[in-house]
């Protein structure tokens, strides 16, 4: 896996890191934003996508003569996947470079850490990492959305989809920190409702590439699906081996999510009628308007398709830039006032909301499959839709369950 910054890799890379030089020199005439992610470590992939959505998003916004007047400025900053670490670098972008708004925090645990520090500074931020604590008590601060998807609602809509149509007898392999920890939850009280049976649970540090002496644990358990929550560069690492060990023969795979980066990485062969849900694929841009603008966007960029969690990252800028546009003002609880005022939003694959108790935001999903060799049309070509579910704040705690009266 390639582990590097935007910054470095391509012609337009370079561009990019021009710019803010240029940004800064304007000063007034800037609304800055950071933007803190695990550049480095086995999510660099995933952090990459998510840059790369966020200059699209940015530099389409510019190109439009800006918000208010002015032109965006993102500054990205590597957490290398440490809380204090996150904290640090959010509280430098907001009292060093004076952000006024913060985007990022990929790592749900690493989230949490810069959430206190926008809480504390009173800047509006927008989280692009799954977690189910981020919207709610005691974490949830009236100046903090949540645009991704949560463990909850993947795992219910993955875990009942899988119940229903490949089995009731699960293992579930998961990283030990908190969205692991959360998904593992979710996994055993869907399997519960559905009357099954988990049969076992592994969990493993995050960030090992090391599983080959759970793998005869679970063969010889013989679940009819095992579930692995195994993020960024430990998915790829697990498969190959679960593979290698014919787990793939003796039993049906599923997961919460793909990502396009790791399935690219990973490859077909590898990833083949494997299951899980995605808030986005690039050929959505077939049926859906907005989607087409932002794959054709991000492909003129970066001459490749657009990933899922850039698309969160896309999403989260130009919410932005709509708050700062309906507040007129850069006020944080302006912007955020303004936002739950107008809930609605559309910017990438259909109609999104806000929910006003704990600003969490709503949205479709897809159940996906891994695609053969044999019938993809092109390299990029990596899963075949099974199922939409549409955006249901059902399929989440409710405000009560998260805290709120």
């Amino acid at each position: 896996m390639h582990r590097r910054t935007f910054l470095a890799t391509t012609a337009s890379g370079v561009a990019v890191a021009a710019f803010p030089a240029v940004l800064r020199a304007q000063g007034a005439d800037t609304i800055k934003i950071g933007f803190p992610g695990p550049l480095t470590g086995p999510f660099g992939a995933l952090a990459k996508d998510q840059q790369q959505g966020a200059i699209v998003a940015m530099e389409e916004i510019n190109a439009k003569g800006g918000v208010l007047g002015k032109k965006l400025e993102i500054l990205f900053r590597d957490d290398q996947l440490k809380p204090a670490v996150g904290a640090q670098r959010t509280k430098e972008l907001i009292e060093n470079e004076q952000c006024e708004f913060v985007v990022g925090g990929l790592a749900a645990h690493v989230q949490m850490a810069i959430n206190e520090q926008t809480k504390k500074a009173k800047k509006l931020f927008i989280s692009v990492s799954q977690s189910d604590e981020i919207s709610a008590k005691p974490d949830l601060g009236p100046l903090t959305f949540h645009e991704a998807l949560n463990p909850t609602i993947t795992g219910r809509a993955v875990g009942s989809w899988v119940a229903e149509n490949l089995g009731r007898k699960w293992w579930i392999i998961y990283a030990d920190y908190a969205w692991g920890k959360q998904n593992h939850a979710v996994f055993g009280e869907v399997l519960k409702k559905h009357g099954g049976t988990l049969l076992g649970s592994t969990p493993y540090p995050l960030g090992s590439a090391e599983f080959s002496a759970h793998l005869p644990k679970i063969v010889a358990a013989k679940p009819e699906v095992l579930i692995t929550v195994t993020p960024g560069a430990d998915n790829i690492a697990f498969l190959k081996q679960a593979i290698s060990f014919g787990l793939k023969k003796e039993m049906k795979i599923a997961q919460p999510l793909h990502w396009l980066p790791q399935l690219k990485e990973g490859g077909p062969d590898l990833y083949a009628d494997i299951y899980a849900s995605t808030n986005f694929f690039w050929e959505l841009e077939d049926t859906i308007p907005e989607a087409k603008n932002y794959v054709g966007l991000y492909r003129k960029k970066f001459n490749t398709p657009a990933g899922d969690y850039g698309a969160y990252a896309y999403s989260a800028i130009h919410e932005v830039a709509r708050g700062v546009t309906l507040a007129k003002t850069v006020n944080s609880d302006a912007v955020a006032a303004a936002l739950i005022a107008n809930p609605v939003y559309n910017h990438y694959k259909g109609k999104q909301w806000w929910r006003a108790c704990d600003h969490k935001a709503f949205q479709d999903l897809w159940i996906v499959k891994g695609r053969e060799r044999s019938k993809m049309k092109g390299e990029w070509d990596l899963v075949e839709i099974v199922k939409r579910i549409p955006g249901n704040q059902e399929l989440d705690r409710t405000c009560a369950e998260k805290g709120f009266a």
